[in-house]
């Protein structure tokens, strides 16, 4: 299928008539797969205290594992997924993935025990890693550069309203129903989805790219993506990222109800730092077309690292202050707002003859990495933030480090493309 770059979906019809999609449907598209991740992660969060009670979980902190698990399954399975989007195509692969992703939801509803729901967690988080990859291949195929940064930026900004109002619906859902009726909830979306691929998406790989399933090139495929400096380095910078995202995450529920004692009134305030990442990815949608992906990404990098050392700062000389944690939490999701889109069309920019393999493994570290840092960082939560925010510093400094390699130490600088 073939497409202009300015228009995703100029291309012919597919065998059965399907028109190809179009920009706006593109990005709503690409936005309804990726919120599927995030409202598997976020709808259960207000839940976590009751299931970790009912399904009587071991310590406080290992109701965080119904979080971790599903990451680290999707994390990982990325990496296997990369080759078979490669070699038999987007569609497909979707589809099966949706289809599993249903027969995960339905064995969370019936688990009898914490380690059952851990397991239908970890295979949720294994079918959703092959919706991740399919549909950031997608976007590559009909889109590059810039144009794809815009498209990620877009689809992020519309897929942010999941993790914003996720904990509320989840809330929702506990008020109805016992907490079984998330998964549900989860698994009717999944079936919407498939339906909506099924009508309108056509297969987007070009036949010549199909790679057959051949262990030496697989391996091949991803020693380029490893040996390839702008996206092995982007692909650090987003695990690390998004590793700070994810131990607050865990933690949240934790956090917002025992440290500072917010009951009922969690969702709101999750609702209100998760709404700065989504105005950054409308803005960087914006103004990456002048500014270029590297300029917004450097400077965001310099933000998350400084705003967690000065928050560091403000808890050592004031304490725990609800309001300062809620100021300095929504700059640094504001600054990762920044991050998300651009490392990923930077790591991705350079193999788009190899996307499927370049997604994976850019969501394998982005987050089975991610999982794994953020995971070990929630693990230390002592009923104060210090643990979260000493690990957002730490890792936003570590990025920044990164940026300086990857770039040869030529911050900020922007070719005619990125």
């Amino acid at each position: 299928m073939t497409a202009d770059p300015d228009l995703a979906g100029d291309g012919p019809q597919d065998r059965i008539g399907r028109q190809p999609l179009q920009f706006p449907e593109l990005v709503a598209l690409t936005a309804a797969v990726m919120a599927l991740n995030a409202l598997a992660i976020d709808m259960m969060l207000p839940a976590l205290g009751i299931i970790g009670s009912e399904l009587k979980a071991g310590a406080d902190n290992d109701r965080q594992l119904v979080v971790v698990v599903y990451v680290l399954g999707n994390g990982v399975a990325q990496l296997f997924f990369g080759p078979l989007v490669d070699r038999f195509g987007r569609r497909p692969i979707l589809l099966f993935a949706l289809f599993g992703y249903v027969l995960g939801s339905a064995l969370s509803v019936v688990a009898s025990s914490f380690a059952l729901l851990l397991a239908a967690r970890a295979f949720q988080g294994v079918m959703t890693a092959a919706t991740r990859v399919a549909i950031i291949a997608v976007v590559r195929d009909l889109t590059a550069g810039r144009r794809m940064a815009e498209v990620m930026s877009l689809a992020i900004t519309v897929f942010m309203a999941a993790p914003i109002l996720a904990p509320s619906f989840g809330q929702l859902v506990l008020m109805a129903t016992p907490w079984r009726g998330i998964f549900l909830v989860l698994l009717l979306y999944a079936v919407a989805l498939a339906i909506w691929i099924l009508w309108r998406l056509p297969e987007t790989q070009n036949p010549k790219d199909r790679r057959p399933l051949d262990l030496p090139r697989i391996l091949g495929a991803y020693r380029e993506v490893v040996t390839t400096r702008q996206t092995i380095g982007y692909t650090l910078i987003s695990a690390l990222a998004f590793g700070g995202l994810f131990s607050y995450i865990a933690a949240s529920e934790q956090i917002f109800v025992e440290t500072f004692d917010l009951g009922g009134r969690f969702p709101i305030v999750f609702a209100l730092i998760a709404t700065a990442q989504a105005c950054a990815n409308l803005l960087n949608a914006t103004l990456v077309r002048k500014l270029g992906m590297r300029r917004l990404c450097h400077a965001a990098i310099l933000v998350l690292a400084t705003a967690n050392a000065l928050h560091l700062a403000v808890i050592a000389t004031y304490g725990e202050n609800l309001y300062f944690f809620l100021f300095f939490t929504a700059l640094s999701f504001f600054a990762i707002g920044f991050m998300g889109a651009n490392t990923s069309a930077l790591a991705m920019e350079p193999l788009g003859h190899i996307a499927g393999a370049a997604a994976a493994a850019n969501g394998f570290a982005a987050t089975t990495v991610a999982a794994f840092l953020g995971g070990m960082i929630a693990r230390q939560y002592d009923g104060t933030t210090t643990p979260i925010v000493a690990g957002f510093a730490i890792l936003g400094f570590l990025s920044f480090l990164v940026a300086l390699l990857t770039e040869r130490g030529r911050l900020f600088q922007s070719g005619s493309r990125a």
